[in-house]
């Protein structure tokens, strides 16, 4: 049981240095002066194949953690920096510079580091999940009322 757990402990390490090594050529690897940047601002200049590129790695590195043993809470945590990323990198020039800024898989290894070694962010997401459904179901809600809202007024200005 004991060697199971050294093997598991192990594997972990293995695995987080070499994320690590990933995250680092993604987001921070190039300096000029102070300014650190890795290939994902890079690779977005190539238009739709370098977002869903960069987006694929990153996804890699959320799934790698999680079947290691990594809590919902914090794949959760990292999915979402994952996919704000990918949706802001997505917008044509500003999504350029954003990605020179934003660095989310340094912060999903920030993420990990206090998963792992701090032990924070354990447990279950399904708070989070809760959280971003409600949001998600006010916003449509409001979407629709605006439509509706939109319509009337559209209606009583034509007739």
């Amino acid at each position: 049981m004991e060697n199971q757990y050294r093997y598991k402990i192990e594997r972990i390490n293995k695995d987080f240095v070499w994320l690590e090594r990933l995250s680092v050529l993604m987001d921070s690897r190039f300096r000029i002066g102070n300014f650190r940047f890795g290939l994902d601002p890079i690779l977005n200049f190539i238009p739709f194949a370098g977002q869903i590129a960069t987006f694929i790695i990153s996804l890699i590195l959320v799934t790698v953690m999680y079947r290691n043993g990594a809590s919902g809470k914090i794949a959760i945590k990292m999915l979402l920096n994952v996919t704000w990323d990918a949706l802001l990198g997505s917008i044509p020039l500003l999504g350029n510079v954003f990605d020179f800024f934003n660095k989310a898989n340094d912060k999903n290894i920030k993420l990990l580091r206090e998963h792992y070694y701090e032990n924070k962010h354990q447990g279950s997401g399904k708070n989070i999940i809760f959280l971003i459904v409600s949001i998600l179901a006010i916003v449509i809600t409001l979407l629709i009322y605006a439509m509706y809202a939109l319509s009337v007024w559209l209606f009583n200005l034509i007739f």
